[in-house]
């Protein structure tokens, strides 16, 4: 097989709205680099208010006639995206490695996950079906509808710019909703290619907008007063704004922010399966995912053993650009994330956790220009530790010793973040308990990283989430649409005289 074409294109980052590119009123630009080799690669266009209120207007527009499009035909469009995506796969996955940094492998993963998703927004007749009661009382029937919002958005995080994105729009274009997408400014290019391939498949003019942008645009959108509904991945902190500031405006809200994943080994786990599953979840993609293992739960007396195989495992993590396809992993995103994380390495030494691997120390010879940093393993960490409370959203892993299974799930039910966790055992028993009793949204036996398949839905629970529902899935057809609930009867039925009891079945 030949090698990927990498993507080096130098032109400016604009905004898509109403079907076609935007330069936009502002005239702010931020500069995107290839982390690879810290140069910069390109430049994107910034939104002011102007440009948001031009996106939103696109799409409210544009929604009444799209709303009214039936579900089938509106599947349809999908469905020729879905043609056009597998068309420019790599291609997508090409930009997604040369402004993240993820190995190539890596990102042709994000986008055949985020296909998923779209292919199951394409079955959308069948899960907008409705429910129908007749004769509910007599003579009267009664049934359910679920209609689109109007105006949605979704601002998005830059560790997945195109698997995030398509947890959000392909659902509510399905629903009849019209989509407004800001996504980050740090690796803005798939959001434009993602509109153009929409827009070859048919898609309405304004239906699907992108306006590039910061805090003034994610602040836009949250205060617009035509904007029906926010769905936001990211931080905490930034989480907790969101929904805070879109609830106070009268928005439905799902935000999704932090994580600290735990991944318990039990005794009796198989220890080069336990090895293998912690070197690839919390070190694939630099450990810029917010499903990464960044707790190793150490139970018993195997814990040495672990540790050593862990320490001998990340000296020898390939690291280097992601377009090499022998390596294991690529850069941070960017040079102010790589040093706020080698200060929590840092911190974590200063703390007195024991330091076994410093990735400080190996960012590699030759690379020196780019954003890398090696993969950093801590043992003898403590709960007290900000290197365990925090996330620290980059190549370590910190490991906790404890003596027992109640210790390690009260260690991970008293965790602010109940993202993701996960157990490594051969006990079925302690498997089930551990199901059912941690305090996560998203769970995993022998499993690694256990992110839900396209009709299960994402989500976390405690100050992983911000409101009810969960990304994709039914919950995200709940999300994108409003439910009526409509009783009706006919002349013939109705008795004479007024009314004065709600209708009973009796």
């Amino acid at each position: 097989m030949s090698a990927p074409a990498a993507f080096t294109g130098t032109a400016e980052v604009t905004h898509h709205i109403a079907g076609k590119p935007c330069p936009g009123r502002g005239d702010r630009t931020l500069d995107v680099f290839n982390p690879a080799t810290g140069a910069i690669a390109r430049q994107v266009r910034l939104a002011n208010e102007a440009d948001v209120t031009e996106a939103v207007a696109a799409a409210k527009a544009a929604f009444p006639g799209w709303a009214e499009t039936p579900p089938i035909r509106r599947a349809r469009v999908l469905q020729q995206f879905l043609t056009l995506l597998h068309e420019h796969k790599d291609r997508l996955a090409a930009m997604i490695t040369a402004e993240h940094g993820k190995v190539f492998s890596d990102a042709q993963g994000e986008v055949a996950r985020g296909i998923d998703i779209v292919e199951f927004a394409c079955g959308a007749p069948q899960l907008l079906k409705s429910a129908f009661t007749e004769q509910v009382a007599t003579g009267i029937d009664n049934w359910t509808l679920r209609q689109p919002l109007g105006v949605v958005t979704g601002i998005t995080p830059f560790n997945f710019p195109v698997m995030v994105p398509m947890w959000m729009f392909p659902l509510a274009l399905a629903c009849g909703n019209t989509f407004v997408l800001k996504p980050s400014e740090r690796d803005p290019s798939p959001s434009v290619l993602l509109a153009e391939l929409l827009r070859q498949a048919g898609l309405p003019d304004g239906v699907f907008n992108v306006v590039q942008g910061d805090r003034l645009a994610v602040d836009a959108l949250l205060q617009h007063p035509e904007v029906a509904a926010i769905s936001f991945v990211g931080s905490t902190p930034v989480a907790r704004h969101v929904h805070e500031t879109g609830a106070r405006h009268g928005k439905r809200v799902q935000a999704l922010g932090g994580a600290k994943n735990h991944l318990v080994v039990m005794p009796d786990a198989d220890l080069e399966l336990a090895v293998d599953a912690l070197i690839g979840a919390a070190y694939g993609s630099a450990g810029e995912r917010c499903m990464a293992i960044s707790v190793a739960v150490l139970v018993g007396d195997r814990a040495d053993a672990v540790v050593a195989k862990l320490a001998a495992r990340v000296r020898d993590l390939k690291i280097g650009n992601g377009m090499v396809p022998e390596s294991e992993m690529g850069p941070i995103v960017t040079a102010q994330a790589r040093d706020r994380i080698a200060g929590y390495i840092a911190q974590g030494v200063a703390e007195g956790a024991h330091l076994l691997v410093d990735g400080r120390d190996r960012a590699g010879s030759g690379r020196e220009g780019g954003f890398f940093l090696g993969g950093s393993l801590f043992d003898h960490a403590t709960p007290a530790m900000h290197i365990y409370r925090e996330e620290i959203f980059g190549p370590v892993l910190v490991c906790v010793r404890v003596r027992d299974f109640a210790a390690a799930l009260e260690l991970i039910n008293t965790h602010e973040f109940g993202n993701g966790a996960v157990c490594f055992t051969s006990d079925g028993h302690i498997a089930r308990e551990f199901g059912r009793r941690v305090q996560a949204g998203m769970v995993g036996i022998n499993v690694p990283i256990p992110v839900p398949m396209a009709w299960h839905g994402f989500g976390g629970w405690k100050s992983s989430l911000f409101g009810d529902l969960h990304a994709y899935g039914e919950d995200g057809i709940r999300f994108y649409t409003r439910q009526k609930s409509i009783m009706q009867r006919w002349p013939a039925s109705i008795g004479k005289g007024a009314e004065f009891a709600l209708p009973t079945p009796g």
